[in-house]
């Protein structure tokens, strides 16, 4: 499978359209799944993967945090990746900011990953102690130490992006190439404002598509009562509205006889500044599934794209 890839803003950074995240996913397979969700996501020409660190969920991990990175790191030369042929991101959370700076933190997570650097630092939202113009000093130090060769957002506002642009021209650090941010038929807000649109283009910055399946409720699984997950017994208004989408995206799914996952996918895949879709698997089969998302969407003629797009109920022309 040849997934077409894309220059992540002024980086260097070539990406797969789709990329595979590893959020709350491979502490809960076995390792031979893990090796297998890697290996299938290289098959299927991902050439971009996406790590975090976050606190074990299990009650058996060695570590209370970051165990995460170790499996990840474990299962990525098990599967045997060429670490210069693949596109690592990782993120800054400044949990202990002022007392651990950036590079601290990146540095504990490299640690446990087992590597000498990441290709994409992602600064989450700041907390309000630290501001804009500090972060862009910050990563722009991750980058000039080669720690990281480029550097993005994650979950910021519109105002923090042009706020990010500017200092950045102001010091000469090159600007945030990539924005992570959920864009799915329910939510998608913060791509969509007219403000981000502007940031997206000043930067340039490559959209990250995250959340695109709202937890899997536009796939339609939890149609049916008694399913099981997280997302079932969720009732907040974003899930509902999920669960409610849900039903049109299998509607237009069985009519065109795809997947309604990647009737869901398809959505994010219209956004003209797009990078790439990131999203999770614990199977080798649900890779493939996703991944199979990019043909179907090219297969689509214009009043179907625009059918999609309806469902979404905001004013950006798929393209």
């Amino acid at each position: 499978m040849n997934l077409p890839r894309r220059t992540l803003g002024t980086s260097e950074l070539d990406v797969s359209i789709m990329s595979l995240g590893s959020w709350r996913t491979f502490e809960h397979i076995s390792r031979d799944d893990g090796v297998d969700v890697m290996r299938a996501a290289r098959d299927a020409g991902i050439n971009f993967l996406d790590d975090a660190r976050y606190d074990d969920e299990t009650g058996t991990a060695p570590i209370p945090t970051g165990y995460s990175e170790v499996v990840f790191g474990e299962l990525f030369r098990a599967a045997c990746w060429e670490r210069d042929e693949v596109v690592v991101a990782n993120k800054l959370w400044w949990e202990h900011w002022p007392h651990e700076d950036a590079a601290a933190e990146l540095d504990g997570s490299l640690g446990r990953m087992g590597f000498d650097h990441v290709d994409l630092i992602y600064a989450i939202r700041p907390p309000d102690q630290l501001p804009i113009s500090a972060v862009v000093e910050q990563v722009g130090g991750l980058v000039a130490s080669g720690r990281a060769r480029a550097w993005g957002t994650g979950m910021w506002t519109a105002a923090q992006h042009h706020e990010a642009l500017r200092v950045c021209a102001e010091i000469g650090v090159a600007p945030p190439c990539a924005a992570q941010m959920a864009n799915s038929l329910v939510d998608h807000a913060g791509p969509d404002e007219p403000a981000m649109r502007q940031a997206f283009d000043a930067g340039p910055i490559s959209l990250i598509a995250s959340y695109v399946l709202a937890g899997g409720t536009l796939t339609g699984k939890y149609l049916s009562t008694g399913t099981g997950g997280r997302a079932s017994s969720d009732d907040s208004p974003l899930m509902a509205r999920g669960k409610a989408v849900a039903a049109q995206v299998v509607a237009l799914a069985s009519e065109w006889n795809v997947p309604a996952n990647h009737v869901a996918f398809a959505y994010a895949f219209g956004h003209p500044h797009l990078g790439s879709i990131v999203f999770g698997a614990r199977s080798a089969d649900h890779v493939r599934s996703n991944a199979a998302a990019h043909a179907t969407y090219a297969a689509l003629d214009d009043g179907q794209r625009a059918q999609i797009h309806s469902l979404g109920g905001n004013s950006i022309e798929p393209i």
